[in-house]
């Protein structure tokens, strides 16, 4: 059995042990004890150093750890017996502070709002929380503001042991039997937990929400805690005065500017759009009228086009509304085709282009007027234009 001393001192970085066993390649290492913390709970193992070796990995197998190294430990440290472990303190202090604001964090929101947190996970860059029932963004800057102040009121956090069988008073019961480790924030929260965490509430530093996310009925909570806080904050703040400097205006007055500019946006796409449309119906009405009829009075035109927008299929129908009228249209970027058919000229279009994407691998449809679809490769693009033209009788 691996003793845990993280269990004990989450401040603890350098530690010596006896290897106890370990993988024929020596890349798997088991110690009789441990600073490393392995992957659980919601939190990434530790990475540091064991012997000459770098931990890149600690995975909990139980009753004891194994250590994942990224070569094998050399004959003599193997030889030895023992072998000196030194943590990531970088890594480690940030994980003690998401962890423990965490826990701060999830008692604000059972405390203020009655909102249990069901599941937690710690990221490279932010954490998670899922808690189960909706806040409203007010509510959340509320919780945020109190947790914020507990921060301030540096209250101990503390680390202790009881048997399951005692009232333990937790804030999520517990399915662990036997001695339960307990984490307590003061006058705030107990829970039974296994991972590293700070000596104060201070040390957690401040306390940012950020993204809200509905989840499988439950609502995700990102956080960041300590330094991750100041520098997601002083990032948000160079992005904001960088779009601040675009629009020579005052930090706080932009985003008052950038609504009145979206919506002035929007107005002018609105604008262009009828405009488009306009000038494809137009356009539409130009093409008939330039289009000789063949023989059985229908007027056939094919077009090669660089995309298929919204304006084809509106030149396409006003070519077709103006007379008995067929419209072929492709193009190669990615490849594709449409097919217009006035009402009146006996041609279901969807079925007629279906049926010919089929044979060329390709996929699409429509209804009798107006039909559309894709090809796998410019190939099979000339081989359904061939076969449409053939069959609708445009002139070769």
């Amino acid at each position: 059995m691996t003793e845990r001393l993280y269990y004990q001192d989450s401040y603890l970085t350098e530690f010596r042990a006896r290897i106890v066993d370990a993988s024929p390649d020596q890349q798997r290492i088991y110690l009789d004890r441990t600073a490393f913390y392995p992957t659980s709970g919601g939190q990434p193992f530790d990475t540091g150093q064991l012997g000459g070796s770098n931990v890149v990995e600690v995975i909990d197998e139980g009753d004891r750890i194994a250590h994942v190294l990224s070569a094998p430990l050399s004959a003599m440290e193997v030889g030895q017996g023992e072998v000196d472990g030194r943590i990531d303190r970088t890594r480690r202090f940030d994980h003690m502070q998401q962890h423990t604001g965490q826990h701060l964090l999830s008692a604000v929101l059972l405390e203020m709002f009655d909102a249990p947190t069901v599941s937690f996970h710690l990221g490279a860059e932010s954490s998670t929380i899922d808690v189960a029932r909706g806040l409203e963004p007010e509510q959340l800057r509320e919780a945020e503001r109190r947790a914020n102040q507990i921060v301030f009121e540096n209250r101990p956090v503390t680390i202790g042991f009881q048997q399951s069988s005692e009232d333990l008073g937790l804030r999520k019961p517990t399915e662990r039997e036997g001695e339960v480790r307990i984490i307590s924030i003061q006058d705030l929260d107990r829970s039974a937990c296994g991972g590293t965490h700070v000596r104060a509430t201070g040390e957690i530093g401040p306390i940012l929400l950020r993204r809200l996310d509905r989840i499988r009925g439950n609502l995700r909570i990102e956080f960041l805690c300590g330094g991750r806080a100041v520098e997601r904050a002083r990032a948000d703040f160079e992005a904001l005065s960088q779009i601040a400097r675009v629009f020579s205006s005052p930090l706080d007055e932009t985003p008052a500017l950038v609504e009145a500019q979206r919506e002035k946006l929007q107005e002018t796409d609105r604008t262009r759009r009828r405009l488009a449309t306009d000038l494809a119906q137009a356009s539409g009405r130009e093409l008939y009228a330039a289009t000789t009829p063949g023989p059985d009075g229908i007027r056939r035109v094919l077009r090669r086009a660089e995309s298929l927008l919204e304006e084809s299929r509106t030149e396409a129908q006003s070519f077709t509304a103006a007379g008995p009228a067929i419209y072929l249209a492709a193009t190669e970027n990615p490849p594709s085709v449409l097919l217009a058919a006035s009402k009146d000229n006996g041609i279901h279009a969807g079925d007629l282009l279906k049926r010919a994407l089929s044979e060329a691998g390709g996929r699409g449809g429509g209804n009798a007027t107006l039909a559309q679809g894709s090809v796998p490769s410019n190939e099979a693009l000339d081989q359904v234009i061939a076969s449409l033209a053939s069959l609708l009788k445009f002139p070769s």
